[in-house]
């Protein structure tokens, strides 16, 4: 009698379409939530450009086009791409990518200029020639001013003996928030009146300053030279600013290195104009680039942005000259000093003319 066969049933086989069962002790499951977690990062990552790209357009249109002009072409963009994204992923990523090309394109055909209709106080940036030796200064303001607002401008001309930079002072003015401040600085020379030099913003006729069109090139950049009876004694007499002297601890060939980066970049910003701007080329970040051929291991620093807290910055890497003062942690003796009165005889006018009314600048 033949044996019967083994008649186990076969293991059923897996359908492919169904889901794979979750991974033990709850781990994520391979199927339909993976494949939407990715679809949600998709459009997260397209959402954040697009946002990103807006918000830079609209600084940078608002600046330069208005605020209507802003939100239509803004608002207009995000539409547009994101019906592109709605219909086609890639053909909304296509049109974000040809809009952020378009935006730069004509962002970086803004170029700086030398020949606008500038405001008095700053329409004529320092020149340097050098000849035996000396330095003359060109167009160095000596303004007489009357008020914050009014002044009596002049122009002079005056020659430096690099070799007889004897001291070099930070200056530190506070117009409002302690954590913001100007900076310039002051040399002085064993045979000639200081020279005080002020990186500034080029505001034309009737334009005042905004820190939203300093991030977007609507400002150029300018190096003043000036008197100390005109830009020291026109925030503290008429501004009324919080201004603080620091004397610096640098060598005499330190001293004279930072004059002459001056100088150079009197005659850089001649030869080429730049845009001022509020985080990269402002009144403390272009001497930094200066002073790093001083000490080229100068940390960047926040206290760079805040400007208010320069002097705390350079306490901690040793420049200043005066060890603080017990009755002002962390920082250098405040130094409201008179100036003293000026010669006539060491000046060289080469304009004057009559009082003007100016907008107050920093």
């Amino acid at each position: 009698m033949p044996r019967p066969r083994n008649s186990s049933p076969k293991s059923p086989q897996p359908d492919p379409d169904t889901p794979p069962e979750p991974l033990p002790s709850g781990g994520l499951t391979r199927g339909p939530a993976m494949t939407r977690l990715k679809l949600i990062l998709r459009h997260a990552i397209f959402a954040i450009f697009a946002i990103c790209l807006a918000l830079w357009a609209a600084g940078a249109l608002t600046v330069h086009a208005g605020n209507t002009a802003a939100a239509v072409l803004v608002f207009g963009g995000l539409f547009v791409a994101g019906i592109a994204r709605y219909r086609s992923p890639l053909t909304g990523w296509l049109v974000l990518l040809t809009t952020g090309v378009m935006l730069g394109g004509w962002y970086h055909s803004l170029t700086p200029r030398d020949d606008r209709a500038w405001a008095v106080d700053v329409s004529r940036g320092a020149k340097a020639e050098q000849s035996d030796g000396l330095v003359t200064l060109t167009d160095m303001r000596d303004f007489d001013w009357r008020d914050r607002q009014t002044a009596d401008p002049a122009w002079i001309t005056r020659s430096y003996d690099p070799a007889q930079v004897v001291s070099v002072d930070a200056i530190a003015s506070v117009w409002d928030s302690p954590d913001i401040a100007h900076i310039l600085a002051r040399f002085h020379f064993a045979d000639q009146e200081p020279v005080v030099f002020s990186v500034e913003i080029r505001r034309e006729e009737g334009e005042t300053f905004n820190e939203i069109g300093g991030f977007f090139r609507q400002f150029e950049l300018v190096l003043i030279a000036a008197t100390e009876e005109d830009i020291v004694s026109l925030r503290t007499d008429h501004r009324k600013e919080t201004v603080e002297i620091y004397p610096l601890a640098l060598t005499a060939d330190q001293s004279r290195d930072l004059f002459m980066a001056y100088v150079d970049l009197a005659n850089a910003l001649q030869d080429e104009p730049r845009f001022y701007n509020t985080l990269g080329d402002n009144c403390t970040t272009v001497v930094y680039k200066m002073a790093l051929n001083l000490k080229d291991d100068l940390p960047l620093d926040w206290r760079l942005i805040l400007t208010g807290h320069v002097p705390q910055y350079l306490e901690a890497q040793g420049m200043l000259a005066e060890p603080p003062h017990e009755h002002a942690p962390s920082n250098a003796e405040a130094i409201k000093q008179p100036l003293k009165p000026m010669a006539s005889a060491t000046l060289s006018r080469n304009e004057s003319s009559p009082i003007m009314s100016l907008r107050s600048d920093r």
